[in-house]
């Protein structure tokens, strides 16, 4: 499931990124990696924003961005 279906609240755990390479080594910097823990605290309206918890950062990722993220529910 990509990270843009998730609804607030929900915690999860990455499975894969597919995003291209300058765009995934960003998320890897913030921590956006296979197996870390996710948690999604907000949309935006129309879902273009996306606010997420990853440790203990929180961090706004753009809807395009957040499409390149798979996750599943834990």
């Amino acid at each position: 499931m990509k990270l843009t279906k998730c609804k607030r609240g929900d915690k999860v755990k990455v499975v894969k990124l597919s995003a291209p390479s300058p765009l995934k080594q960003r998320l890897i910097s913030f921590g956006i990696m296979k197996e870390a823990l996710i948690e999604v605290l907000e949309h935006a309206p129309a879902k273009s924003t996306l606010e997420i918890k990853v440790g203990k950062m929180s961090i706004a990722l753009r809807g395009k961005e957040a499409e390149y993220v798979e996750v599943q529910k834990i």
